[in-house]
C-alpha cells in the first residue's frame, strides 16, 4: 500500500513537471501559427525584392527597360524578361512567374481571362499604338481620289480595325453592329469606289509605292521607318480600346503600392520624354 502511495506521488510529480514543460511550449506553437497565419494573408500584396515585368521584344521592352532605370532611382529593382509572342507573357503573370505585363490592349487581355480562366487586370497605360491611313500621294481623306486602291492587313483582327478606320473616315460604310469583326463582305457602302487589297500587315509599308492608300498598324509603321507626320493623315482616336497598351498585374496585385508605383512612372515626364526622342511619333505615351 506505501509502494502504491509513493508510485501514485512520483506519478502526480512527473505529470505537473510535464504541465509546466509543455504549456509554454504549447504558447509557442500557437504564436507561430498565429503569425504564419498573418504572414500568408499579406503576402499578395508585398512585392518581391526584384520585381519582373513581362514585355514583347521591340517598342514595349524598350520603354520598360527606360521605366527601370527610373524605377531603380527609387529604390524599385525592376527587371525586364522579354517574350516574342503574345500568349507567354499572360501565362507568365497568371503564373506567378512575373509580377507585371506591359505589351497589350485591354480587350486581348479579357479575352485570355475569359479563355484561361485567370483573372489579369490593368493598373495603368502606357503606349498608344494607333493604326493610321499612309500615302505617299494624297495627304486627306478629301484627296482621295475616285478608284483608289486601299491595302488593308489580311488577319481577321486587323483587317477588321482597318476596315472601321475607313469607314469612320467616310470612305465606306460597314453593316451595323459588326465592329472589329468586319470584314470586306460587310461593306454596305463605297462612294468612292475604293478598291480594297489584303494583304500581310508587315508588307503594307512596301505597298505604298502601289497603292493610293495603306491602313498601317503602328508597330509596321515604326519597324519601316515611315513618318507619321509626311505619310500619316488619318488615324484611330486615342481612346480606341485596341490602341491602348496597359500595364497588367494579376487582381490580388492590384493595390500593391509599389506596383502602382511603377505604373506612376509609366506616366512620368521622363519616360514621355524618352518615348518622343526615341519613336519619333510613331509610338506615343498613353498618358
Amino acid at each position: 500500500m506505501i509502494g502504491y502511495i509513493h508510485y501514485m506521488y512520483i506519478e502526480r510529480d512527473v505529470h505537473m513537471k510535464l504541465k509546466k514543460f509543455i504549456a509554454p511550449l504549447l504558447v509557442g506553437v500557437l504564436a507561430f501559427a498565429i503569425a504564419g497565419c498573418g504572414t500568408n494573408t499579406n503576402q499578395s500584396s508585398q512585392a518581391p525584392k526584384e520585381i519582373k515585368i513581362g514585355a514583347t521584344a521591340g517598342p514595349h521592352a524598350q520603354v520598360a527597360e527606360a521605366v527601370a532605370k527610373e524605377a531603380k532611382k527609387q529604390g524599385i529593382d525592376l527587371k525586364v524578361v522579354e517574350f516574342s509572342d503574345y500568349v507567354t507573357p499572360d501565362k507568365a503573370l497568371a503564373d506567378g512567374d512575373i509580377q507585371l505585363n506591359a505589351y497589350q490592349h485591354v480587350p486581348f487581355m479579357e479575352n485570355f481571362n475569359k479563355q484561361n480562366g485567370s483573372n489579369l487586370v490593368a493598373i495603368g497605360k502606357t503606349l498608344l499604338v494607333r493604326m493610321g491611313l499612309y500615302s505617299n500621294s494624297v495627304h486627306s481623306v478629301q484627296d482621295v481620289p475616285e478608284g483608289a486602291t486601299v491595302s488593308i492587313p489580311n488577319d481577321p483582327t486587323n483587317g477588321g480595325r482597318a476596315l472601321v478606320l475607313l469607314a469612320k473616315a467616310g470612305l465606306i460604310t460597314l453593316k451595323d453592329g459588326v465592329g472589329f469583326k468586319a470584314t470586306v463582305a460587310d461593306i454596305t457602302s463605297n462612294p468612292k469606289n475604293i478598291k480594297i487589297q489584303e494583304l500581310e500587315a508587315a508588307q503594307l509599308p512596301r505597298s505604298l509605292d502601289d497603292v493610293t492608300i495603306a491602313v498601317i498598324p503602328m508597330n509596321y509603321v515604326q519597324s519601316a521607318g515611315l513618318s507619321v507626320e509626311k505619310q500619316g493623315f488619318f488615324f484611330e482616336s486615342k481612346d480606341e480600346p485596341l490602341t491602348v497598351i496597359v500595364l497588367a498585374v494579376r487582381n490580388e496585385d492590384k493595390d500593391n503600392e509599389t506596383y502602382k508605383k511603377i505604373a506612376d512612372i509609366y506616366k512620368s515626364d521622363a519616360i514621355k520624354q524618352y518615348i518622343d526622342e526615341t519613336f519619333k511619333g510613331t509610338i506615343t505615351t498613353a498618358n
